[in-house]
């Protein structure tokens, strides 16, 4: 937090002038609140608590510690520099001059033009959350835009999302979030007290906290959160209402806390994991019961395997732990599981959960399942006992992802939460979990004998949304023996948290599996089977199982895939001028074999635009929807606009445009 060589000047603001006869001037500071009736002992600021600071004025200003010096002199007026204190309390300031004089202090009005805004600063060595890169620096605190892949580990897509953090007001309503987690004033100085109320307050589980979630396909009264385009209308509603912002889901949930982390002036970066475990049980393994035909009972299991899921990663110290678990943590607004009673997770560090010190606080368990459990496949016998016919090691946490520093690429960073399957290093750190009490069934642990010589997978044609494709199933054959495999195929329309709708498919056959060979079988998957029943992400998950009649053995294999969804078009016409107006067209043609009922198109673009948005009735099948929109840029440099459609029928529809805004 201390100002030092060149600190980006948005992070301490508030210049001091100064009377004609001044004689040792002091500067006091008193910390303004959000009038609240929890925070009313807040109107007594004390020096002991941080929210009291008088700074005295001397010759020399020290690194890391409160002080003030004079750097200008012009007839009855003064400049001064002040040093802020790394350990200082965050928040908004009053800003007073005082002066001793014979008869007492003399100090000036309540003038909120001089409010002073008081952050971290990753420029600054002392501060806690010190980053040494310069441009890790411009990504993860000053970048406003951002990237949020999504989609499956075998078809990445992504989309922009507006973090909008230097926008109007935005400051106020972060702040405004410590208030409404009543957070001690002591501790918003300490990022990781204020990044472990904020991931209970981002969402609205048990505090009435900013967005309220909702998986269920049904988003009435609210905004579904496939139609979100970016952070800073969440944000402002909340603070204007002081209710839940409906609707939000695992990436709007990460997209808000990242605004949040970098207003703040943490450095914060949104993760994507592919094949998320949710441990329903805290048993650090993904229980799937089998019923007598080797398909998934779904009465008896209760884990889940998510398409993705996004949660966030916050830089800083952890004094708190050993050395060396500082740097990245891993927080997540998205309410799973409770912890200490409330939905949050994190603070992690990063380092903890990849070498299996799941003992250090705060959720390392849980994270630790999300991106390293295994898949139990067990089959209940009559009597109650439970079999296991399959185990898969690799199906969870196969790929962690993050937006590329200075541009819009993606970057595989699965190597810094876990080492590579099956390595000695995995293991160890599997022992060490296992060494502090988190205990993961290992292969020896159980009866569990596989089918080595036989192995099964299956491929999905990639299709578009509302076409027919088909789906490849491959046995290969190692052995000298001729097996026959009774095989179980089920398609299920699912939400992107695994969690099924309905099956839409069930089809059974008899393989028969050469000596040494390779068997392929094709299933065709018809737009007539889905598409009155298809969520707003065109998400299947296909199962299949077979059963070889000779040994008895299980082979099972599941996938998540995602339809290609039409994109939206965006165009500009005219000069683009910072100061000048000019329009943006936006472009819509509807696939599907079906009119769209109930259109909403959202349009905005950080130092550009604020977020406008047009109903549209309907839009006929085959039929383009244009819609043009006039405004005039403000900032010149890169931009981008985002686009979002959002329909009854067709949602997580997006478009967006890098733009290059000239000076005058």
């Amino acid at each position: 937090m201390s100002e030092q060589d060149n600190a980006v000047p948005s992070y301490f603001v508030g210049p001091a002038v100064w009377g004609s006869g001044l004689k040792e001037p002091c500067i006091l500071l008193q910390h303004q609140l959000q009038l609240l009736p929890c925070r009313a002992k807040g109107r007594y600021p004390q020096q002991n608590k941080g929210t009291y600071i008088p700074i005295l004025v001397g010759n020399v200003l020290k690194p890391g510690q409160w002080g003030a010096k004079i750097i200008h002199r012009e007839n009855n007026s003064i400049r001064l520099s002040i040093m802020s204190s790394t350990t200082c309390i965050i928040g908004k300031f009053r800003f007073y001059v005082a002066v001793m004089t014979p008869f007492g202090i003399l100090r000036t009005r309540r003038n909120s033009a001089t409010d002073t805004y008081i952050l971290f600063n990753p420029w600054c060595q002392l501060d806690a959350v010190y980053l040494d890169d310069e441009k890790e620096r411009e990504e993860y605190v000053l970048n406003d835009v951002g990237i949020v892949f999504h989609g499956n580990v075998e078809d990445v897509k992504s989309r922009s999302w507006s973090y909008g953090q230097f926008e109007e007001n935005v400051l106020d309503a972060c702040l405004f979030l410590m208030d409404k987690a009543e957070l001690e004033l002591s501790g918003r100085g300490n990022p990781i007290k204020i990044c472990r109320v904020a991931s209970a307050v981002i969402n609205s589980r048990d505090d009435n906290g900013v967005i309220a979630g909702s998986w269920n396909n049904t988003y009435d009264y609210g905004v579904a959160p496939s139609a979100w385009t970016g952070s800073v209308d969440i944000l402002l509603e909340y603070y204007s209402s002081k209710q839940p912002v409906r609707y939000g889901q695992c990436w709007v949930f990460a997209g808000v806390f990242n605004t949040f982390l970098r207003c703040l002036g943490i450095p914060a970066r949104l993760i994507t994991n592919y094949s998320s475990a949710h441990d329903n049980n805290a048993n650090l393994r993904m229980d799937f019961f089998l019923d007598d035909e080797g398909k998934v009972d779904t009465r008896l299991t209760k884990d889940s395997v998510w398409n993705y899921h996004c949660w966030n990663e916050a830089w800083m110290t952890r004094p708190d732990l050993p050395v060396g678990f500082g740097g990245w943590q891993v927080v997540d607004g998205t309410p799973q599981e409770t912890s200490d009673g409330m939905y949050r997770c994190g603070p992690a560090s990063v380092q903890a959960i990849k070498h299996g010190h799941v003992c250090f606080q705060f959720d390392a368990p849980f994270v630790y399942a999300e991106v390293n459990s295994d898949i139990f496949y067990t089959r209940m016998e009559k009597n109650g006992t439970q079999v296991v016919e399959n185990i898969d090691t690799t199906h969870i946490g196969q790929l962690i992802v993050t937006k590329a520093v200075g541009g819009d690429g993606m970057v595989d960073i699965t190597e810094q939460y876990k080492f590579r399957e099956g390595s000695d290093e995995e293991r160890l750190a599997l022992e060490t979990a296992v060494m502090y009490g988190v205990k993961k069934q290992s292969i020896q642990d159980t009866t569990y004998q596989p089918q080595t010589d036989v192995d099964m997978d299956f491929q999905v044609q990639k299709a578009v949304l509302g076409n027919d494709f088909k789906v490849t199933i491959t046995f290969r054959n190692k052995s000298r023996n001729s097996y026959t495999a009774t095989t179980y195929f089920s398609g299920n329309i699912v939400f992107y948290t695994g969690v099924t709708k309905t099956e839409f498919k069930k089809h059974s056959f008899s393989a028969k599996l050469e000596p040494s060979s390779s068997s392929s079988f094709d299933i065709v998957i018809k737009s007539s089977e889905y598409m009155s029943d298809l969520l707003e992400q065109a998400s299947f998950h296909f199962f299949v199982t077979a059963r070889i009649n000779e040994t008895g053995k299980i082979l099972a294999v599941q996938k998540a895939i995602m339809l290609e969804i039409p994109t939206l078009r965006i165009k500009t016409k005219g000069e683009l001028v910072a100061g000048k107006e000019t329009s943006v067209i936006v472009e819509f043609t509807n696939p599907l074999k079906q009119t769209l009922e109930n259109v909403m198109l959202r349009l905005e673009g950080p130092g550009v635009l604020r977020t406008i948005k047009k109903q549209f009735g309907r839009i006929p099948m085959n039929s383009t929807l244009t819609w043009e929109v006039k405004f005039t840029p403000m900032r010149p440099g890169l931009q981008k606009l985002i686009a979002s459609l959002n329909s009854d029928a067709l949602r997580h529809v997006y478009g967006e445009l890098n733009i290059q805004i000239r000076k005058p």
